[in-house]
């Protein structure tokens, strides 16, 4: 009898110890298995995407100055970085003008992007490298230089570049309407402009008045909505600016059709194109980027990133013709080349 309950006892032990073993042997694999996954998820998260800049969240601030024919196109981009991208990044967007723009960016402690409606001079460049700045150009959009009239100017909707450039070249020989075609009102014309801290007044004078002078009565501005004002409440008024500053102000004003000898092509997103209808008008525009800077703060690099992967998104929307997209991917290349 004491032998029976010894074994039945001793049977009881083992299926305990049975039961206690498998236990552990269950929890174990779990413990591991979800070690793992976290692991995994952390290191996707840190790699990122190389078109689309990094996954983490970032914070601090990106600066960008520069050209007021860019900085509808910038601000919108800023804006929808701020919103959709890197929430704690605050994305400042100035529009000082190209010229004055480059001031700051070759600055100690300067900014971070410059936007530009023209190409960095060689004065620039050499100024960068006294300052040791290294700076890396991207186009961001086409634009169409775009003349523009009152509404109610029903006579000279449609000229020449030739007759363009005379109203605003010194010695161009036209100071009335009359003086372009007879049947034109013999009222004097008033020619405006942006002023030398614009970088479309440099593309203007450089390229196409081939740097001859301006005219004496042409008034200068520095902002370009002092321009549509001016236009829209002369009806003598005509002056020069980016196509989205038109776009933006159809309401108050008509833009010229422009005869390069082929007949008259109305400035638009498919005719602005560097070999297109509108090509002799067309410039592309730009930002540059202070390499140090988006080396040493990973904010400025991924809105850099965002720039470039997006720019095109919101082109059309501001009043600029998009890029080729090979183009877009020569520049997320050469973003990659500066982690």
């Amino acid at each position: 009898m004491k032998k029976l309950v010894m074994l039945l006892m001793m049977a009881v032990l083992m299926l305990v110890a049975v039961a206690c073993g498998s236990a552990d042997e269950t929890d174990a694999p779990e413990e591991n298995t979800g070690g793992t996954e976290t692991e995994e998820t952390t290191d996707d998260t840190e790699d990122g995407d190389s078109s689309e800049g990094t996954a983490e969240e970032l914070s601090g601030s990106v600066v960008v100055d520069g050209s007021g024919t860019v900085y509808p196109l910038m601000s919108v981009i800023a804006e929808d970085y701020m919103l959709n991208g890197q929430q704690g990044v605050s994305v400042e967007v100035s529009r000082a003008g190209t010229s004055a723009g480059f001031q700051r960016f070759l600055a100690e402690d300067g900014t971070d992007f410059n936007d530009a409606s023209r190409e960095i001079k060689e004065e620039e460049l050499e100024i960068a490298e006294e300052l040791g700045i290294e700076v890396q150009e991207f186009k961001v959009a086409l634009d169409g230089l775009t003349f523009v009239i009152h509404p109610d100017n029903d006579w000279a909707t449609e000229l020449t570049d030739e007759q363009l450039i005379n109203i605003f070249k010194h010695d161009g020989g036209v100071t009335k309407w009359s003086d372009l075609d007879p049947s034109f009102p013999d009222d004097e014309i008033k020619p405006m402009g942006p002023n030398e801290n614009h970088g479309t007044y440099e593309f203007f004078y450089e390229v196409i008045l081939e740097k001859e002078d301006l005219v004496d009565s042409v008034n200068l501005q520095q902002e370009y909505s002092t321009l549509v004002n001016l236009v829209s409440e002369d009806v003598n008024g005509i002056a020069f600016f980016g196509f989205g500053y038109y776009v933006n102000n159809q309401d108050q004003l008509q833009a010229v059709n422009v005869d390069f000898g082929s007949g008259p092509v109305a400035p638009s997103l498919d005719t602005i194109d560097e070999s297109g209808d509108y090509a002799p008008f067309t410039r592309p525009v730009f930002t540059y980027l202070n390499v140090d800077m988006a080396k040493e703060k990973p904010q400025v690099l991924d809105f850099a990133y965002y720039v470039v992967n997006n720019v095109n998104n919101f082109a059309g929307e501001t009043g600029f013709a998009p890029l080729p997209e090979e183009e877009i991917q020569s520049y997320i290349e050469v973003l990659d080349g500066l982690k």
